[in-house]
């Protein structure tokens, strides 16, 4: 099952997409997983047996707290997907249990890809000090890949703002399996052009 548009996916197929959509596609031992520090998922072994490719970037977008508020404001608004080639519907709520679709364009089609999010995390030592946002979604059936990917907003003690992309993923389609080096170059492309999106917006709301 994959979901394809040769159009920009409208907000009626995406609704239809996630009512299709159904569960988790990966089991329940690793909804979450992605919360983990990005040392603790590469010391799990069990992640690698399982098959699980990890991903991460760390970028610095920014310093202050005002910097780290149009962050997270950025992530709850999903800005973070601000590029002509991929979208989520920006009026999806950043909650927990929301189900919602990443779109992307392809070679041809728009591919639609069902998300669920699992958890969203929000901490602050003191209104002056490090403060940290983010949240994780994990992949449902129809998905062409298995796993979860977190994105998140640190304001470290240095007062940098730091953007962060963690995520743990293995094929789930046998598209995916045939072209899994292709995957894994857009996943870094994307990180890439995430982070852009993201220091942008900073940048252009200064």
């Amino acid at each position: 099952m994959v979901f394809l548009s040769w159009g920009r996916p409208s907000t009626e197929q995406q609704q239809q997409v996630i009512n299709k959509a159904g569960t988790f596609n990966y089991v329940n031992k690793y909804q979450g997983a992605s919360s983990r520090s990005i040392a603790k998922l590469k010391e799990d072994s069990e992640v690698d047996k399982d098959g699980f490719l990890i991903n991460h970037s760390r970028v610095l977008v920014g310093s202050g707290k005002e910097s780290f508020e149009k962050g997270k404001k950025a992530l709850q608004n999903w800005k973070h997907f601000g590029m002509n080639w991929a979208f989520v519907d920006p009026t999806t709520p950043v909650e927990t249990g929301k189900k919602f679709c990443i779109c992307v364009k392809e070679v041809l089609p728009w591919v639609m890809l069902p998300l669920q999010v699992v958890y969203v995390d929000e901490s602050r030592k003191s209104r002056k000090g490090p403060a940290h946002f983010g949240f994780g979604s994990g992949t449902l059936q129809g998905h062409l890949l298995a796993g979860e990917e977190r994105f998140s907003i640190e304001l470290d003690g240095d007062g940098k703002v730091w953007y962060e992309i963690t995520s743990l993923s293995k094929p789930a389609h046998f598209l995916s399996f045939l072209g899994y080096p292709y995957v894994k170059l857009r996943q870094k492309h994307f990180a890439h052009h995430s982070s852009d999106a993201v220091s942008k917006h900073l940048n252009d709301s200064s």
